[in-house]
């Protein structure tokens, strides 16, 4: 036992000291020959890694931006301030799952506990970005002050505009899609500024709501330990539920991930919302869902993918497997840049400390499975296709009636190759906006992380050019609705549903030509 206080209190040492060395460094200016030989540390590992990174861009206009990027640099930069200089020229690739990440201060063990028992400042409301102007979305705590439909102006008398003018080349897109940017600046923009100003206790916000504005403190709100624990509870009670495991709870938005409805009385027409491809609990929430549906009067079904930024490829590879009519090619053969870029991908970084020791002992299976699935052609070097992503039968509860499918900005990667693979094939109508992925394909999959050198940035490089089994565009653009609606500011914010309002009429007009009952 003595041995094992020891090293708890040798492991707490160590730890404090990495974290007060790291936050040192941060503080530490680098050298300019340093810095420019990071510059070119990042380029060459681009060049290595990255199998399509002169899609949106030529290699002479890379070549000059990274040029540019070290004349630039004449004097000493701390890690952050050279970050600001390098991030835009990697979102110069424009590839949306590209980006070099912002270092920010790591915490000790007394500020990690401290923050346990509190809630985020901004992290716990969804904004909207519209022309620069940042909005409340959702408010789902019912702070006073932060109600929806409040524009933030001021933080600590900064314009909040002039910090998006800062963030904004930070943010990037697939290829020549603008719709995705301001989605994610919503997101990203209160990372940024943490990241800019650290984790603060309170902020002086100036905000105007309609016509009046105000200015207040917002504050972290602080909860006891009592609290912590009921609230720790009450979510383990949900996510533990048999409804939670067939859908996903998500605790952050207090919401199912994937959930099935009819909306109608008659149950012709259903509505499946799937707000991310986690993978989690996918096959069983399928199975049982299309089960349903073949039972059901259901001849329309409604595919929600709003704001879905995508995860598993082999979740929408089943799921397409109960919309296709007849055997399918989901994904083209997976491009990498040479057979070694896939064995240096992260393989220990994905997996939990607490089962390293497994992994490490089937790394060599891991490694021969990788060699033996690689392939050269005279086109490049590839993955080959087999397994889930084989040609495949339809699921034999497939669905058969006419499908819709949602789409806006925030489609991100997976949530934007399948709608590109069910336009393609003619199986789905598009509705809404522009996807924020691109139609063409995206580099995703496996990622191998570099840190830079001198300035430890790190820079997680995609290996895997992911495309599905389409004719392509060409154009860089995203997945083309067949009927695009794009919601105002005003109808958002009082969450007027446009986009599913026309999908409903037009089920209703369809129905009457058909014969169906006028149902209200």
């Amino acid at each position: 036992m003595k041995l094992f206080y020891l090293f708890i209190v040798f492991t707490l040492f160590t730890s404090c000291v990495s974290v007060k060395r790291y936050n040192e460094r941060l503080r530490t200016p680098v050298a300019p020959e340093k810095l420019r030989a990071d510059v070119d540390y990042t380029y060459a590992s681009l060049q290595e890694l990255h199998p399509k990174l002169y899609w949106y861009i030529s290699k002479d206009s890379l070549d000059r931006r990274f040029a540019e990027i070290k004349n630039n640099i004449k004097k000493p930069m701390t890690p952050a301030e050279f970050y600001r200089l390098l991030a835009p020229a990697v979102a110069d690739v424009r590839q949306g799952h590209l980006r070099l990440v912002l270092p920010e201060r790591r915490l000790d063990a007394k500020e990690r506990k401290a923050l346990k028992l509190q809630k985020g400042l901004f992290s716990r409301y969804e904004f909207l970005v519209e022309n620069d102007r940042v909005f409340v979305k959702e408010n789902s705590d019912k702070v006073p002050g932060m109600e929806v439909g409040t524009e933030i102006l001021k933080i600590n008398e900064v314009p909040l505009s002039e910090m998006l003018a800062r963030y904004k080349p930070l943010n990037n897109s697939d290829g020549y899609n603008t719709t995705f940017l301001r989605y994610s600046m919503a997101r990203r923009w209160p990372h940024f500024f943490t990241a800019e100003n650290g984790i603060l206790d309170s902020v002086k916000l100036e905000t105007r709501r309609d016509t009046e504005i105000e200015t207040f403190w917002l504050k972290r709100e602080r909860q006891t330990l009592i609290q912590k624990r009921k609230e720790e509870q009450k979510n383990r009670k949900l996510t533990k539920s048999e409804q939670g495991k067939t859908k996903d709870y998500n605790i952050v938005t207090r919401s199912f991930n994937r959930d099935l409805q009819f909306p109608t009385p008659d149950s012709i027409t259903a509505y499946m919302k799937i707000k991310t491809f986690s993978g989690t609990f996918s096959r069983r929430f399928y199975r049982q869902s299309f089960r349903t549906l073949k039972n059901s009067p259901a001849k329309y079904l409604i595919i929600d993918m709003r704001d879905n930024l995508g995860g598993s490829l082999a979740e929408i590879n089943n799921l397409y497997s109960y919309l296709a009519p007849e055997k399918f090619k989901f994904i083209k053969d997976i491009e990498v840049t040479k057979p070694s870029s896939m064995f240096k991908a992260d393989y220990f970084r994905m997996v939990p400390d607490i089962t390293k020791p497994i992994a490490a002992a089937a790394y060599p299976f891991y490694l021969v499975g990788t060699a033996l699935s690689l392939k050269r052609t005279r086109e490049g070097t590839f993955l080959r296709n087999n397994g889930i992503f084989s040609i495949r039968k339809p699921k034999k509860d497939n669905f058969k009636g006419k499908i819709y499918v949602l789409i806006n900005g925030s489609s991100f990667s997976a949530a934007s190759i399948l709608p590109s693979k069910l336009k393609d094939s003619g199986r789905a109508f598009l509705v809404g906006e522009e996807t924020g992925g691109a139609n063409d394909g995206t580099v995703a999959g496996r990622y191998s992380t570099r840190k830079l050198p001198n300035s430890k940035l790190k820079l997680p490089v995609g290996l895997m050019l992911i495309q599905p089994d389409i004719e392509f565009s060409g154009k860089g653009r995203g997945v083309i609705p067949h009927h695009e609606i794009v919601p105002d500011l005003k109808e958002v914010l009082q969450k007027k549903d446009i986009q599913l309002d026309w999908i409903l009429q037009d089920i209703k007009k369809h129905s009457a030509q058909a014969g169906q009952p006028d149902v209200n």
